[in-house]
């Protein structure tokens, strides 16, 4: 992938790209792509997201500590407005001071810095394309940002590791390939079957899962998906896509890898 993306500078960029089109969007504007939400929970949502990692890296805290410690939303706009710009130059200064292999507190396997970096990037860029579809004023994505942002949600958001105490079961048969036209970037995806029961709270799980590798030209893939990049990343995360997005090849792949993405990214 495109590991010399500067995520800071893409960071500062889709943060104040989502600051300016929220700023002239009515606040009770619908938000298309959370049908939940108007513009002021989409700007509320971003500015406490972007407070709560800013908070759990320069405090050093843990995620549940620093919710302990999450101010009340502010009553009116410009109150949000100014919670966001605040968060969100704070977050950069943080990010800034600290190096990426720091040690710091998330909800994944990997516990660093430079996790909280790159998930922060595509936190923004995604509700930047959000606020953006609220306003009408729809711009283009970085096409290699997009590709990463593919990537991450290919393996982090939907197909992270397994738990040690589940097992995933994949069906080769249901090998898809993603391409990203525009970039050339490929991913094999293969669908599968994952199921266990977490020992802390005894909740079980039987659910379609994936696993994904580097592309691989001796695999032959059972169906095939290809977008550019900004376009696979949007259907991913189940935002409609600029373009098109080809699907094809074998149904039973495609509708395995659906039912994965279905519910969406939370």
């Amino acid at each position: 992938m495109h590991t010399d993306l500067d995520y800071r500078a893409h960071l500062a960029r889709e943060s104040a790209r989502f600051a300016e089109v929220v700023r002239r969007t009515p606040p009770d504007a619908r938000v298309p792509t959370c049908p939940d939400w108007n513009a002021d929970d989409l700007l509320w949502h971003l500015a406490e997201v972007q407070w709560f990692w800013g908070t759990v890296v320069r405090e050093r805290i843990t995620g549940p500590q620093a919710e302990k410690l999450k101010p009340q939303r502010p009553a009116d706009r410009a109150g949000l407005l100014a919670f966001y710009d605040r968060a969100s130059r704070d977050l950069g200064e943080i990010l800034a001071a600290t190096p990426p292999g720091t040690a710091a507190w998330t909800w994944s396997p990997e516990q660093t810095t430079g996790f909280i970096r790159r998930r922060q990037t595509h936190e923004a860029l995604i509700h930047r394309i959000d606020a953006e579809l609220t306003a009408g004023e729809r711009t283009p994505a970085d096409p290699d940002l997009s590709a990463d942002g593919v990537d991450e949600a290919l393996r982090v958001m939907y197909g992270a590791t397994p738990p040690p105490w589940g097992t995933f079961t994949p069906d080769h048969a249901k090998t898809l390939r993603l391409h990203a036209s525009d970039t050339g970037d490929s991913w094999f995806v293969t669908v599968g079957w994952f199921e266990g029961t977490d020992p802390d709270d005894g909740t079980s799980y039987s659910e379609p899962h994936i696993r994904t590798a580097d592309a691989d030209a001796d695999t032959q893939p059972a169906a095939v998906v290809r977008a550019d990049a900004a376009d696979l990343d949007c259907w991913l995360w189940r935002r409609p896509p600029a373009g098109t997005v080809v699907r094809y090849g074998g149904q039973d792949a495609l509708d395995g890898f659906e039912s994965v993405i279905a519910p969406g990214i939370s």
